[in-house]
């Protein structure tokens, strides 16, 4: 398979059209961003933790809890080849504990458990800082159909469920997530971008060390490390 042209270069990855006009490739960077990218640096090593991290979690899924996904094959440790979508222009992030923006909106303490998983809505904007946004505006605004956003919900809680479970095994404990969807050419919706300590609070289940890019957002220190630890537990 063979890349033809360049689409796009976001914070993280850059994606290739293909000679398969249904298939991208995407390329993972070790460039890091925080703050709608007022914060920008590099961790090494990070392009090839968060592609084959979220390789396998995305079969993991699919396997286990039969969730559709976007991947296809992974060509390195850097690259790897996904169905093309038309991203769903939301960012779906569902909270397990309290931490960073929801600890400091509801001033709760970070840490402290939620009774129940919460799902939240970001509307997909850097220019306007990926505001919250709910389902009524998400209707009125025409990113996505109800339809559309009962599937969202009900695969996003089903990721939520299986995540838990797999990170439990390794001694980690999911705190939340940040996950996108794409629209394949006959409208099934799919999950898509990527699963990764980008888009995840992890923390060590005994000590509650962060392994995560909040060490780079809150300069902890150590960063390279904590994402090696997420890997090595992986067993990647």
């Amino acid at each position: 398979m063979q890349k033809t042209q360049q689409l796009y270069e976001g914070k993280a990855k850059k994606v290739f059209r293909t000679d398969d006009p249904d298939l991208y490739i995407v390329d993972y960077k070790d460039d890091a961003t925080a703050f709608d990218g007022k914060k920008k640096g590099q961790i090494a090593g990070k392009g090839v933790v968060n592609n084959r991290m979220s390789n396998l979690l995305m079969q993991y899924l699919s396997r286990q809890y039969g969730i559709p996904t976007h991947f296809v094959e992974e060509l390195s440790d850097r690259e790897t080849v996904v169905k093309r979508v038309e991203i769903v222009p939301l960012e779906v992030i569902v909270r397990n504990v309290a931490a960073g923006s929801f600890s400091k909106r509801f001033g709760v303490e970070e840490g402290t458990k939620l009774l129940q998983p919460t799902l939240e809505f970001c509307l997909k904007d850097d220019a306007l800082g990926d505001p919250m946004i709910n389902e009524s505006h998400i209707l009125a605004l025409g990113k996505a159909t109800k339809q559309e956003l009962d599937t969202i919900a009900d695969i996003t809680m089903k990721v939520n469920e299986g995540l838990i479970a797999f990170f439990k095994e390794i001694g980690i404990d999911l705190i939340d997530f940040k996950i996108e969807f794409g629209r394949l050419p006959d409208g099934s919706i799919i999950l898509a971008d990527e699963i990764s300590p980008d888009t995840c609070r992890l923390w060590d289940s005994e000590t509650h060390e962060k392994l995560d890019k909040d060490r780079f957002r809150r300069d902890m220190g150590n960063v390279e490390e904590a994402y090696a630890e997420v890997f090595k537990r992986l067993g990647l």
